[in-house]
C-alpha cells in the first residue's frame, strides 16, 4: 500500500491541493480534513491536482461529494485537474464529469477562476 500525501499551494485566485498516493476509506479524512480547513478559511475557490494521485476509492470520491454543496453555495467551486486514464475512469463511470469540471491541466482550471 502507498502512502497518501495531501501538500497545499496557493495561487492568486485558488488554493491548490495536489494528492499522491492511494485515497481509499484509511486515507479519506485527510483529504476530508484538508477540505474542512479551506472551508472554515473561507477559501472555496479550489482546484484539486490529481497528477500523482495512483488510486481513489468510494471513500475518496465520497469526500468530494461531502463538500461541494457547501462551497458551490459560497460562490466557490471544486476544480479537477491532470487525471490519469485510470483515475478518470472511475470518476467517469460515477457520473462525475456531470458534477464536476475537469481539466487536463491546472493552468486550465485555474484560469476558469479568473474568467469567473
Amino acid at each position: 500500500m502507498s502512502d497518501f500525501k495531501i501538500n497545499f499551494r496557493e495561487s492568486a485566485n485558488a488554493n491548490i491541493v495536489d494528492l499522491k498516493g492511494y485515497l481509499d476509506a484509511h486515507t479519506a479524512p485527510e483529504l476530508e480534513n484538508a477540505l474542512q480547513k479551506l472551508v472554515n478559511n473561507k477559501q472555496y475557490n479550489i482546484v484539486v491536482n490529481c497528477k500523482n494521485l495512483s488510486y481513489i476509492s468510494s471513500a475518496g470520491l465520497g469526500v468530494f461529494m461531502a463538500y461541494i454543496e457547501e462551497v458551490r453555495k459560497n460562490k466557490g467551486d471544486i476544480k479537477l485537474t491532470n487525471m490519469s486514464p485510470k483515475i478518470f475512469n472511475v470518476f467517469d463511470i460515477l457520473g462525475f464529469p456531470l458534477l464536476y469540471e475537469i481539466y487536463n491541466t491546472e493552468l486550465e482550471a485555474l484560469q476558469k477562476f479568473t474568467n469567473h
